[in-house]
């Protein structure tokens, strides 16, 4: 394995041996066990070394249903920045009184901001997260009863993994106090320096969906006892979501190197971003069950017992993170890309090559969030210790898109 590059939210690393990672494979309800993992070796070496060829290629998976296609080409205009000088931006939920929570990975932070006048109030600080790395306070959710219990949910890093948990937020109290005590529904997923997933979303089914990577120890994402590697389904609760493929386990599909990005299309069909190695970073559509390749295949591969990317780009142009469905297209943020990705759909099929917006605008772009009709917020992340912050770096933009 010596001398084997590994790329880290497009950067690399050299490969070197890795102690194995321990991964809790039981779905908690409160308050269980914590699992614990080995942070791998090395660190980040820069961003060359990349291979050879440019641009993004399309792959069709069997689609799900007919569907009328969109077209092939798509327009996008930054509308306003919203709101600057954001620290290490990673998670971004729209409330639906008004106003966006924002989570801070290397400050543990939630802050809302006021859409109309960019204005911060600190919700709070999560107690437990530990950042390091990749790691640190990662995706926000809002409960899909969240009119009525106010829940905010939080995938972070601990000491000793990776968890999810919720608490109450009550905007009437003083700022940096408006989060109550987080309750712990799920713990055990690996943690490591890389790789740690993070995306989390409530599904048309009010489940929870969760995005994990495998910490660097790529045998995790065939191993069906370890969180590492996965997208998982539960409950609110934290408990394995009814239905899942998998009996008794909060497990929906495998075979990830680091899931980045969520979205559901119209027809409620999941889709993920994830991480690729040195070749290929992807876009797939996610069946219940299905197997994705990893550590084996790396993009398309032509072994019929792995699920296919419905896109996939050279790693320069990409290093997916969160994915946002408007217009009939998946737009997908890029890091080391440093560009917004438009892949128009028909049924699970891209419709059309990928489209690229903002090359090199405002630099490493993370999140992406539908905000109804044809609008996204768009949050970038220059300050996560990869960019090269600009005066008023970090910053959400407001687009207009079809």
């Amino acid at each position: 394995m010596t001398g084997r590059t590994r790329r880290v939210e497009g950067t690399e690393i050299v490969r070197r041996p890795l102690s194995a990672v321990l991964a809790v494979g039981a779905v908690s309800a409160l308050l269980l066990t914590a699992g614990c993992s080995s942070a791998p070796d090395g660190g980040p070496s820069g961003d060359a070394g990349t291979p050879s060829g440019t641009g993004p290629s399309s792959s069709a998976a069997p689609p799900r249903a007919t569907a009328s296609a969109a077209p092939a080409k798509g327009s996008m205009t930054v509308v306003r920045t919203v709101a600057e000088n954001l620290k290490s931006p990673w998670g971004l939920a729209a409330l639906p009184e008004g106003g966006l929570l924002v989570s801070s990975r290397d400050e543990g932070t939630i802050t809302r901001i006021d859409e109309k006048t960019g204005g911060k109030t600190e919700l709070g600080e999560v107690p437990g997260v530990s950042a390091a790395g990749e790691g640190g306070l990662l995706g926000i959710a809002l409960s899909p009863d969240y009119a009525a219990d106010h829940m905010v949910y939080a995938y972070f890093t601990s000491a000793s993994d990776n968890r999810i948990a919720r608490m109450v937020y009550d905007p009437r109290k003083p700022s940096g106090q408006q989060l109550g005590a987080p309750n712990t529904i799920f713990r055990g997923i690996p943690k490591g320096m890389i790789h740690n997933g993070g995306r989390i979303a409530f599904g048309p089914d009010k489940m929870l969906y969760a995005g994990t990577g495998e910490s660097g120890d790529r045998g995790l994402a065939q191993d069906r006892k370890s969180l590492g590697g996965k997208i998982l389904r539960l409950t609110p609760e934290g408990e394995p979501a009814p239905g899942n493929p998998f009996p008794d386990s909060p497990m929906y599909s495998y075979g990830h190197r680091n899931v980045q990005g969520l979205a559901w299309d119209s027809d409620q069909r999941l889709y993920a971003s994830e991480f690729g190695q040195d070749t290929w970073d992807e876009l797939n559509a996610i069946k219940p069950g299905g197997d994705y390749g990893w550590p084996s295949a790396e993009g398309t591969s032509k072994d019929p017992a792995y699920q296919n990317p419905i896109a996939q780009w050279h790693t320069a142009d990409a290093s997916p993170s969160g994915i946002a469905y408007a217009g009939g297209s998946i737009w997908m943020a890029g890091l080391r890309g440093e560009r917004l990705w438009r892949i128009p759909l028909k049924g699970t099929e891209a419709a059309a090559d990928p489209q690229p917006f903002l090359k090199g605008e405002y630099g490493r772009l993370r999140t992406v969030v539908a905000a109804g009709g044809d609008k996204l917020w768009l949050m970038t992340s220059a300050t996560d210790g990869r960019g090269t912050p600009r005066k008023g770096d970090d910053r959400i933009l407001e687009l207009k898109v079809k």
